[in-house]
């Protein structure tokens, strides 16, 4: 009689498998960037890529399809109360075996011998068919997440910096003034931004820096000694008020990696680190105290920048670090509605679920915990609990 147990580990592995897939997937269709690179009529580097990321997407639902009706099928057969010789290895080889057909191509009349078949099937395992959607999957999340990642940095800048040519320009032609420089830099904007909406993978960040400049320059120009030194006092009080609320997001920042210090593990709790901003700004202070406010503007831009960046950061921070005593929170609360299910059930002294129970108790309520051991743990036993609620019926 054909041994039916290393079927039945691979039919709980994959579909265990396909509800991770499942929500990967979901989750993947959700992310924004891979809304926008949909939406975009992406050229360049991006759009070579997101190509080859839109053909591992389509392989991945193709997979995901044939792997569900493949385990529904199986699961259904499994669950008769018995089986043939002939049904289990059946069973077997679909689980097993090289049971999935991937593509069948017709081989033209003039390319085959005699003795040759008219159709050649490519096939695999289940086992090989999720190893392959592993890759793909991985190949769509890698251009996914570096375009989100060069949007989410690039794009504030760059509307940042149009803002600021539409305002000197305004200013140029109040002072009538050339406009020559601003035009560059408007121009050279404009060529970058069209790069960035369409090939954030190709984009030049130095490109922004070198527009920075320009808008710099061009105020630069057009600016008087007087008003110059109107402009940037309030842009020094803003200056300040933004360094106060740097010191309070760094302090809302260390209060929550301390909250999650010892109840977490060290590389999950995140930091931000870099130099310390106040001694630059007071070196800008100094030089408008001494009056030499030509020098403060591109000096202030600069550090305006870095601080909101830094204020960001800190801000990011402290909402990932708060968010893990959430997370372990809300895997708690999950754990205890599926073992008071599984009691409701009478599979409260289950003999399969019990262990599994105690797995994610003791993941969730030992420090550091680890999150992703502590939530693959409670999946496992809803699972495993689904599963067992499925076979007893009850």
């Amino acid at each position: 009689m054909t041994d039916l147990a290393p079927a039945d580990a691979e039919l709980l592995r994959l579909e265990t498998a396909l509800t991770a897939i499942a929500a990967n997937l979901v989750d993947l269709d959700d992310n924004p960037a891979r809304k926008d690179l949909d939406k975009s009529g992406l050229t360049g580097k991006t759009a070579a890529a997101w190509a080859d990321a839109t053909d591992a997407l389509t392989q991945l639902w193709d997979g995901y399809r044939m792997l569900t009706d493949l385990t529904g099928q199986a699961r259904q057969k499994r669950s008769r109360r018995k089986l043939s010789d002939t049904e289990r290895a059946e069973l077997k080889h679909q689980v097993l075996g090289r049971s999935i057909t991937l593509s069948t191509t017709t081989v033209p009349l003039a390319q085959r011998g005699l003795l040759g078949t008219s159709q050649v099937h490519t096939t695999c395992s289940p086992a090989e068919l999720l190893s392959a959607m592993e890759a793909a999957f991985q190949t769509a999340v890698d251009v996914v997440t570096r375009a989100g990642e060069v949007w989410q940095r690039l794009l504030p800048g760059a509307a940042d910096a149009t803002a600021a040519v539409d305002n000197v320009r305004v200013l140029i032609r109040l002072a009538g003034s050339g406009t020559a420089t601003i035009d560059e830099a408007d121009r050279r904007l404009g060529a970058f931004t069209k790069t960035l909406a369409t090939d954030p993978l190709g984009v030049d960040p130095a490109e922004l820096n070198a527009v920075r400049a320009l808008i710099a320059r061009a105020d630069a120009e057009r600016t008087s000694v007087a008003e110059l030194r109107d402009s940037l006092t309030q842009r020094l009080a803003d200056a300040r008020r933004l360094a106060t609320e740097l010191t309070q997001a760094a302090n809302a920042a260390d209060q929550a990696a301390e909250a999650a210090a010892d109840r977490f593990r060290d590389q999950d709790i995140q930091t931000v680190r870099g130099p310390d901003l106040r001694p630059d700004l007071a070196a800008i202070d100094a030089l408008a105290a001494a009056g030499h406010w030509p020098l403060i503007g591109a000096k202030l831009a600069d550090w305006s920048r870095r601080a909101r960046e830094r204020l960001t950061a800190l801000h990011q921070t402290a909402a990932h670090n708060s968010g893990l005593l959430s997370t372990r929170n809300e895997l708690r609360g999950r754990l205890d509605a599926y073992q008071a299910k599984a009691l409701r059930r009478g599979f409260g002294e289950s003999t399969e679920l019990t262990p599994l129970a105690e797995k994610a108790r003791t993941a969730l309520y030992t420090a550091p915990c680890d999150l992703e051991a502590a939530r693959a743990a409670v999946n496992a036993y809803q699972d495993a609990l689904t599963a067992t609620i499925a076979r007893e019926g009850r």
